[in-house]
Order: C-alpha cells, then sequence, then structure tokens
C-alpha cells in the first residue's frame, strides 16, 4: 500500500508543531496537525527565542503577528555569591549581524495562537484539533496513523510523521524508543506573575555599562538559593528558585510560600499571581530520531536544562532542518536517504547546547559558600580572557551532513544584513527571498554560476544573487573577505553550504551539493 492521504502528518500542536505546519504548508506539502487539546495551553512555559527563531518566523510567513509579541531585550547576567557579575552574555553596545537581536521573550499562550491560525492561510493543511495519536505502523512505504477524536478513532496514512508530541512523547513510546540521561536532574520551583512596575534587585556590582536590569535575565548565583528573574513581554515576569535538598516539591507552590520567595523582589510593586509549578531540570537525549518514517522533533526528541532559554530552539531548529529536506524529497530533487542527515545535523548542535547547559547549571547550583566564592573568582578570571558572547554563538557550526566540509565557514549560520530596497531598507531574506541561495562577489560571476547552473537541472532551484546589487553597508562583501571566499552558496535553513575561495570555480560547489544531496550530474 503506497497511497497517503497526506505527506506529512505532525503529531502535536505546540509552538514547534505549529511551526512545522507552517513550514510545510508554505512548502505547499499536504499536511495533517493532530492537537488533543481544543486550545493551545493556557499558562506560559517557554518564554524565550533567539534570532535564529525570528528569522525561521521570516521565512513561514508569520513573523508580522509574532514579532507583536516578542519583547527584544539585552541578554543574560550572571551573578555570583558577592552579588557580583560572573558572566554576561548579551548584546548591549554591539552589532546584530543576523538581523534580529540575540534575545526575546514572549507569552506562550499567545505564540501558540497565532501560529495556529497562520495555518489557515494553507488550504493544504488540516489541523485537527482535540484529537489524540493512539497507535502507528510503518510498512516501508509509508505510515499507518490511529487517531481518536473523543469516542470515534479513526485511521489516516501519510509519506511521513513529525512527532512533535513533548516530553512524555506517546509516538516515542509506541516506537519503543529509549531516552539516555545526561546526568543533570534539579528540582525548580517556577512562578509567573504579571507585574505593574520594574521588579526589584539588590545592589549589584560589575554590571555592563548601559545595562538596565529589567531587560535581562538575571541568573543569582547565590548559595543561598540560586534563582533566574526573566523579563516576560508586557507586563509578564518570571522566577525560577531551585529547591533545596530539605524542601518537598508540593510545600514549595503553597502561595505563602511563593509569597515569600517573591516578596523581596516586588515588595510594594503591585502584581497578580499567573501560577506556581515545580518543574525538574534534565538534560535528556533520545537514541534515535527516525524510525523509518517517522521522525521526533522538540521535546520529543531532546530535553534541556533551561539556562541559556533553548529548550524550544531546538525544537524549531529540528523542524526547519526537516521542511526543506522533507520538501526537496517530496518534489524528486533527492533521494529519501537525503532525510538520514537529519539526526546527523541536528544531535551535535543539541548535544553542544545541553552540555553547556549542563555545565552552567553545575555552577549555578553550587550551594556551598566558601565552593561558590572559589567559582567566582575563577569565572571572572576567564570572563576577562574571554571573547563576549551571547547564549545564540554557543550554537557550533554543522560538522556533518549537507556541508561542503573544509571549505571556510560551512555549516555556519549565514548573516541577514538591512539592505537597501527602493527607498527603504528590508532584512536581507525579505529581498533576496528563501530557498537556496549563492551570493557572488561580481556581475560578471553571477552570470558565470547561471550558465554552470543550467549544466545541473536535477540541483533544487538555487537564486544567483550579485553582491554588488545590494547596498547593505559592506556586511556580505565583509563576511566573504572574512572567509577568504569569493562565494557562498546558502542553504533554505540559513546555514551555509559551502564557500569557493582562491580561483576555485562554482562548479566544485555545484557538483558538491548533488553529492551531498544524494544527486548526480547529468551526463
Amino acid at each position: 500500500m503506497s497511497s497517503f492521504e497526506y505527506d506529512v502528518a505532525i503529531v502535536g500542536c505546540g509552538p514547534v508543531g505549529a511551526l512545522a505546519g507552517n513550514l510545510l504548508g508554505r512548502a505547499g506539502l499536504s499536511t495533517l496537525v493532530v492537537e488533543s487539546e481544543l486550545l493551545p495551553h493556557p499558562l506560559p512555559r517557554a518564554v524565550h527565542v533567539d534570532h535564529e527563531m525570528m528569522r525561521l518566523f521570516q521565512a513561514a510567513g508569520v513573523i508580522e503577528t509574532i514579532a507583536q509579541g516578542m519583547r527584544d531585550t539585552d541578554g543574560h547576567l550572571h551573578i555570583g555569591a558577592d552579588h557580583g557579575v560572573i558572566r554576561y552574555m548579551g548584546t548591549i553596545g554591539r552589532p546584530r549581524p543576523f538581523g534580529w537581536s540575540s534575545d526575546y521573550f514572549f507569552y506562550q499562550p499567545e505564540l501558540e495562537a497565532r501560529l495556529r491560525a497562520a495555518l489557515e492561510a494553507y488550504p493544504q493543511v488540516q489541523l485537527c484539533l482535540g484529537t489524540s495519536f493512539a497507535a502507528l505502523s510503518s510498512d516501508g512505504a509509508g505510515v499507518s496513523l490511529s487517531l481518536r477524536s473523543g469516542m470515534r478513532e479513526w485511521q489516516t496514512r501519510a509519506r511521513w510523521v513529525l512527532a512533535c508530541d513533548g516530553a512524555s512523547s506517546p509516538v516515542r513510546k509506541a516506537l519503543g524508543i529509549e531516552l539516555e540521561d545526561l546526568g543533570f536532574d534539579e528540582p525548580w520551583l517556577v512562578i509567573d506573575a504579571e507585574v505593574e512596575g520594574p521588579v526589584r534587585f539588590p545592589e549589584l556590582s560589575g554590571v555592563p555599562a548601559g545595562a538596565n536590569l529589567q531587560r535581562l535575565s538575571v541568573m543569582m548565583c547565590d548559595p543561598e538559593r540560586p534563582a533566574t528573574i526573566v523579563p516576560g513581554r508586557g507586563n509578564h515576569r518570571r522566577w525560577e528558585f531551585m529547591l533545596l535538598p530539605q524542601e518537598i516539591e508540593a510545600e514549595a507552590v503553597a502561595p505563602d510560600r511563593v509569597a515569600e520567595l517573591i516578596d523581596p523582589w516586588l515588595r510594594g510593586v503591585p502584581h497578580r499571581m499567573v501560577r506556581a509549578t515545580t518543574y525538574r531540570f534534565h538534560g535528556l537525549i533520545a537514541r534515535q530520531w527516525q524510525a523509518g518514517a517517522v521522525f521526533l522533533a522538540g521535546d520529543a526528541a531532546h530535553q534541556t536544562p533551561p539556562f541559556f532559554g533553548q529548550g524550544m530552539c531546538h525544537g524549531m531548529r529540528d523542524v526547519a532542518n526537516l521542511a526543506w529536506k522533507l520538501a526537496l524529497v517530496k518534489s524528486g530533487g533527492a533521494p529519501e536517504s537525503l532525510l538520514t542527515t537529519y539526526q546527523l545535523e541536528r544531535e551535535t548542535h543539541v548535544r553542544k547546547i545541553i552540555g553547556a547547559a549542563i555545565d552552567a547549571g553545575r555552577y549555578i547550583c553550587v550551594l556551598d559558600r566558601q565552593a561558590a566564592s572559589l567559582r567566582d573568582v575563577a569565572m571572572r578570571k576567564k570572563a576577562k580572557l574571554a571573547v563576549p558572547t551571547t547564549a545564540a554563538d554557543l550554537i557550533p557550526a554543522l560538522a556533518d551532513g549537507v556541508i561542503l566540509q573544509g571549505s571556510s565557514g560551512a555549516g555556519e549560520r549565514f548573516i541577514q544584513p538591512w539592505v537597501t530596497r527602493g527607498s527603504g531598507r528590508a532584512l536581507l531574506d525579505e529581498v533576496t527571498g528563501g530557498g537556496w541561495r549563492l551570493f557572488v562577489g561580481t556581475v560578471e560571476a553571477a552570470e558565470d554560476a547561471r550558465r554552470e547552473l543550467r549544466k545541473y537541472p536535477r540541483l533544487p532551484a538555487i537564486s544567483v544573487v550579485p553582491i554588488p546589487q545590494l547596498t547593505d553597508d559592506g556586511a556580505l562583501t565583509g563576511w566573504l573577505l572574512r572567509h577568504g571566499a569569493h562565494a557562498v552558496l546558502v542553504r533554505p535553513d540559513f546555514y551555509v553550504f559551502g564557500t569557493l575561495s582562491g580561483s576555485a570555480p562554482v562548479e566544485r560547489l555545484l557538483h558538491s551539493l548533488s553529492e551531498a544531496l544524494g544527486i548526480w550530474r547529468k551526463p
């Protein structure tokens, strides 16, 4: 049996599943999205995205509505036991090479609702709310799904399935895929409130010049009780308090105890409590992200401590990686084997960030004052020697998969400068469009590239962009100079496939791309 009712079925319509639906709908794939709940979860959970997610919202065509609910902020500040700064990861006074800020905070119920509403623009995308996953079976040619809506159980068939169904993922469990425990598990109390005024902070030393504490995620690495204060969108604020070894989770959420914990931060400031709940902050990765035509994404595939706000970002990178590959295979432009690069590319990213978050968690959660003082000294020495970074800088370049290994910049995220368009300015992707793009240093090189492309009719469509025809304050030319390159080929998910240096011809990029995608040059 090889006929399909849908190209893709997505199980779960949280932010990750909803973004996947928008990306696949925009790519023209027939898509079923099922979600057990009728309405978005009414309480805030994830709160942070970075510039890469904003760029993905651009690519999905939803940026105008999504940006309305985002709060642009300045990064992350870690405070030591003596109330002095021990680490700053932020953008105060720094350029924004990707067009967007490195840190945005949002209100998850709003984000989910807007991403769901955007699905209505695609007649080939069907959203089934109040519908839960029951079972699945694969036959090598596709996946048969059993779904349950109320008392009715029904079946459908899809060529591929994306499991975006959360940390407890029924799909992952049905497939029998185990999670690898990376050795971090700590209980924390999370408190959300609507606050009508500035949050109070103790006197802090070493705060960067020009910093506004109301625009920073502040991590108090205090051995008395580690805590994070997060600036949400609008008047939403969040506190995360580590539970101490002797504390009981059920008692920590009692209203009197919650009020006692946040009183130093809100004394005299009008506020309304939204929720208080406990979470286990842990690092877990699925041992297998693909089982035939079924792919795990988001929390179904990995869970990360939230110290850099990258948990939901991981999931959105997952589906962005899959979306262009599924579309290319569906069009016949690449073989099914291309999809095996999904975990190969994404797991390296996820392990790197989970590892960094666990390392941060271990120094944040120090409860011995003498050990905390020694930590502070060591971290300040390290900070003096380090190049200033943001949390987004932790994301490594792709090390394998669909990249031209050995070429400068391969696997990096490509920049997105503002460029002049007519009498106004716009971000690069708005001017050049998405998909595959080949940026070249001269108009003559662009003509040569277009002639060479005609020899590769089986390659996906590639837009050739001569940089001199863009007015961008030199950002693109500067990128090429830094990498010693005269051309760069950028993937649909904005990662660099590869560059050309010296006298290397465009043919090298195109031939390498045909090999990486599993297709070959036409004789």
